[in-house]
């Protein structure tokens, strides 16, 4: 009986033991997934996979990269991944246009709910198809103007920063056209090409391929500065219309988060392998290649950042009346 109950203690130890070893495993241990808000093969699709690829170089598990689309503003991809464990194996692919997601009621968390990444950014533009008989940006805006509410406009998802500098331009042009969403930038510039609608506004980095293809038209440029893409010269809209300075420029904010309450070490480490593929080569590269400027912020400076973005967006959405729920009421305070 000795002997039994020596080598069932024995087994007892051991069995404790290699359960306090699995408990013990360092993050990460398994596979993690990203869940992008948009639709796959726009800007912050397209930043989620090149800079989780670069990431998996820095870690010993793969990353997974899937969309979860719909909603407001994101906002079915995030609620999906605010109901996932704050363990740091899902993370949510994410943009600046998210912020409003709450404003508009289709998320009831303030963006600080997320610990964020920020990988980088391209400037906004409005372009038109190929075909338009529109020439220039006055010729749409008088168009515009002369039939309100009838040109159809796709820039993608309601509360987007697409959609936002849409109505911006709308205020500061005295113009509106019919906004048209779709489920990310690259639906709603197939739907421009295929003449769905009459002019789309994404960024310089998601149209530069179907501009240099013949596809779109470059009109003008939402920032302050013209751009050159492939041999065109495209205006800055705040040469064209005085006053725009009031609700423009929006700046895009791509990257991705983990729940803000996951363990220090699962932030530790994935701030880590960011940082790595940040610095790399590939990256620089991928931005200058693809229009995009680099970020590279990550926890309390990526997170100011999108506060003051979450600030900015719902007040500037309340103001051109493109709100339903109060961001006060939220604790949004005023920029």
């Amino acid at each position: 009986m000795k002997f039994k109950f020596g080598k069932l203690a024995a087994i007892a130890i051991l069995a404790s033991g290699l359960g306090s070893a699995v408990s013990a495993q360092e993050y990460p241990y398994r596979d993690i997934t990203t869940a992008v808000v948009w639709g796959a093969g726009g800007g912050t699709d397209s930043i989620n996979r090149m800079i989780m690829a670069e990431m998996e170089k820095h870690l010993p598990v793969s990353i997974n990269v899937i969309n979860q689309t719909g909603g407001v503003a994101g906002s079915n991809g995030m609620v999906y991944v605010q109901n996932q464990p704050d363990d740091g194996y899902t993370l949510v692919g994410l943009s600046e246009s998210n912020v409003t997601a709450a404003v508009q009621g289709g998320w009831d968390q303030k963006f600080s709910f997320w610990y964020p990444f920020i990988v980088g950014g391209s400037p906004d533009l409005i372009s038109v198809p190929a075909s338009s008989p529109y020439q220039t940006l006055q010729e749409l805006v008088d168009a515009a103007r002369a039939a309100p509410g009838t040109i159809p406009a796709a820039a993608s998802g309601a509360g987007s920063i697409h959609h936002l500098n849409l109505l911006a331009i709308q205020n500061g042009a005295d113009a509106e056209f019919l906004f048209v969403p779709y489920k990310g930038s690259a639906p709603g510039q197939e739907a421009a090409i295929a003449g769905e609608v009459a002019l789309v506004v994404t960024s310089l980095a998601e149209q530069a391929p179907l501009i240099e293809g013949g596809q779109l038209r470059p009109l003008a440029m939402l920032t302050p500065e013209s751009a050159e893409i492939a041999g065109i010269s495209v205006p800055s809209a705040f040469d064209i219309y005085d006053g725009l300075d009031a609700y423009l420029p929006l700046k895009q904010a791509i990257g991705f988060a983990v729940h803000a309450s996951a363990p220090d070490e699962v932030k530790a480490a994935l701030t880590e392998a960011f940082d790595k593929a940040m610095a790399s080569d590939t990256v620089a590269e991928w931005a200058a290649a693809n229009n995009y400027d680099i970020g590279g912020q990550s926890g309390a400076e990526a997170s100011a950042l999108f506060a003051n973005l979450e600030s900015t967006f719902a007040y500037t959405l309340q103001e051109l009346g493109a709100t339903t729920v109060d961001p006060m009421s939220l604790g949004i305070e005023k920029p």
